[in-house]
C-alpha cells in the first residue's frame, strides 16, 4: 500500500496533510510527540488531533517519537522501506520568541530533526518525494528594507517597486540580515533539503511559508496569528500588538490550499526546488485589518493593547509571490482568502 510519513501530524499542516492522503486511500504514518504543548502550554497541545486520526481512520498509524531520535526514525523507515512514496516534514519549533529562550532545542528540532528525516529517506526510501515546510523567515529582516508607504490601516510597498504587484519572490537574498534564532535553524534545514535534492538526487521540495492558517490551528500567543487572534476575539482575552503601529502586513494561506500545492508537487517533483508559498495578493491583511474583521465576524469589539517594541526579525510587510509555483503547476489555485479563513476559524471555535 502507498505509504506517506507525515511529521507533526497533530499540527495544522501535518493534520491537514494526513487527512488528505487518508481520504485518497493512502496508508499514513504520523510522527508527533506533542512538543507543541511543551513550547506553548497545554492549550496548544496537538494530542487530540492525532487521537482523532487514530479513531477515525484504520489506515492511520501514530508513532509518538522525537524526530531527533535517529535510531527510532531509521527503524520506522526501514520497516516500510520503498513502500514510502511520500514524506511530508512539518514538525518544527515555530516561534521567534521561544527560540530565543532555548536556542539549543530550537536548532536541534528544526535543523538536526530535518537532517534525521532526510537521511532516513535517503537510506530506506530514496524514491520518495520529500516535502519540507520552510518559512519566509529565511529572508530575515531583509523585507524591512523595502520602500514602504504608511497608509491609514497598513504599510504598503511603493507601487514602483518590482515586488509591488505580486509580492516577494525567491530571488531575495538570505544573507546580511537578522533572521532571529528561529530563522537561522529553519534556514539550515531549508538548505539541507535543497542539498539532498541537488547533491543526492532526492525528490525534495522546499515550501517557504508565510502565515499558515486554518480552523485546525492551535493558536498561541507566540505562534498562530489568525487562529490566536480569533480565539481572543471569541473569549474576550486581551490581544497584544507588537510594534509597527499595528499596520504590519501578512499574507495568509489556508492549510488546505497548501496541501493542494504539496500534492501538485508530489505528482511532478522538481528535486531541490524552492517556492515562496503564501496567500499572495489574493489573501493578505494588516494587523489592524484583521482585528476589524474579527470584530465584524463576532459582532463585538476586541480587547487589544499595543507595545512599540516589535519582535526581533519580524517583518513589517510580507506578501508571497507564488508565480514561480503557478508557472510550474498551473492547475493549482488559491481558494481561501482572509475573511473566509477567519469565518472558518470562528465557527471551529464556537461550535467545538
Amino acid at each position: 500500500m502507498k505509504t506517506a510519513i507525515v511529521t507533526g501530524s497533530g499540527g495544522l499542516v501535518g493534520h491537514e496533510t494526513a487527512r488528505f492522503y487518508l481520504a485518497q486511500g493512502w496508508h499514513v504514518v504520523g510522527v508527533d510527540n506533542d512538543m507543541r504543548a511543551r513550547f506553548f502550554g497545554p492549550e496548544a497541545s496537538t494530542r487530540r488531533q492525532w487521537e482523532r486520526l487514530t479513531s477515525e481512520f484504520r489506515a492511520y498509524r501514530h508513532v509518538e517519537t522525537d524526530i531527533r531520535d535517529a535510531p527510532a526514525i531509521h527503524r520506522l523507515f526501514e520497516e516500510y522501506g520503498e513502500d514510502i512514496e511520500l514524506v511530508v516534514h512539518t514538525a518544527a519549533q515555530p516561534s521567534h520568541d521561544w527560540a530565543a529562550g532555548d536556542p539549543t532545542t530550537d536548532f536541534t528540532v528544526n535543523a538536526q530533526g530535518t537532517l534525521v528525516m532526510l537521511e532516513a529517506t535517503r537510506r530506506f526510501a530514496p524514491k520518495a518525494v520529500f516535502i519540507f515546510t520552510s518559512t519566509n523567515k529565511v529572508y530575515g529582516d531583509t523585507p524591512n528594507r523595502l520602500p514602504l508607504i504608511e497608509q491609514e490601516t497598513r504599510w504598503e510597498l511603493d507601487p514602483r517597486h518590482p515586488y509591488a504587484a505580486d509580492g516577494i519572490d525567491e530571488t531575495m537574498s538570505i544573507d546580511q540580515t537578522t533572521h532571529s534564532l528561529f530563522g537561522v535553524s529553519k534556514t539550515a534545514a531549508d538548505l539541507l533539503v535543497q542539498e539532498y535534492g541537488r547533491y543526492f538526487g532526492l525528490a525534495t521540495g522546499v515550501f517557504r511559508g508565510g502565515c499558515l492558517t486554518g480552523p485546525g490551528h492551535a493558536g498561541a500567543p507566540q505562534h498562530g496569528f489568525l487562529s490566536y487572534l480569533m480565539k481572543c476575539a471569541v473569549t474576550g482575552r486581551e490581544y497584544i500588538v507588537y510594534g509597527y503601529k499595528g499596520k504590519q502586513v501578512r499574507d495568509n494561506i489556508h492549510s488546505a490550499d497548501l496541501v493542494a500545492a504539496f500534492e501538485a508537487f508530489r505528482r511532478a517533483p522538481r528535486p531541490g526546488e524552492v517556492y515562496n508559498m503564501g496567500g499572495s495578493r489574493f489573501s493578505h491583511c494588516s494587523m489592524r485589518e484583521a482585528i476589524a474583521l474579527c470584530e465584524r465576524i463576532t459582532g463585538r469589539p476586541m480587547k487589544t493593547s499595543y507595545t512599540d517594541q516589535n519582535r526581533v526579525g519580524d517583518h513589517i510587510w510580507w506578501v508571497s509571490n507564488v508565480n514561480k509555483f503557478r508557472s510550474h503547476y498551473p492547475e493549482w489555485q488559491l481558494r481561501y482568502d482572509v475573511p473566509s479563513i477567519l469565518v472558518e476559524i470562528y465557527h471551529a471555535l464556537t461550535c467545538a
